[in-house]
């Protein structure tokens, strides 16, 4: 049986752009309700997820640790969370600042990109290989 490791990264970057396609979807929810008396923001932290379980393989190489977060991918999955401590200076108790989240909303949609093109570079270099 022949073994390889040459989706591994791969792996990784779409679970990244699934969580930046995820925060997307929160931010732009966030937009939708600035408006609305007692709205909490929501927001999802894959930076956070990723940090914690690169840390738990603290003493290998980054193709090790890339290899071992493989064997659990679901250790990589995010869900959007209510942002209870982003305290709310309005009367309404809503917490979301409109200009902070169409900064990180133009942000997220940069990281993504970048997230979507690194996967097709991937698969174009494995597609030149191929030939």
């Amino acid at each position: 049986m022949f073994c390889t490791n040459a989706f591994d990264y791969i792996n990784i970057l779409d679970k990244a752009a699934d969580a930046s396609w995820m925060r997307e979807n929160a931010i732009t929810n966030n937009l939708a309700n600035v408006d609305t008396p007692g709205y909490k923001r929501q927001d999802v932290d894959f930076e956070t997820v990723l940090k914690k379980e690169l840390k738990n393989t603290k003493y290998m190489t980054l193709d090790g640790k890339v290899r071992q977060l493989n064997t659990d991918l679901d250790s990589l999955s995010v869900s959007p969370y209510t942002d209870a401590a982003n305290y709310s200076y309005r009367l309404d108790k809503n917490n979301v600042d409109e200009n902070t989240e169409t900064a990180e909303l133009a942000s997220e949609a940069l990281k993504y990109q970048l997230l979507t093109n690194a996967i097709s570079s991937d698969f174009s270099r494995m597609q030149a290989v191929i030939k």
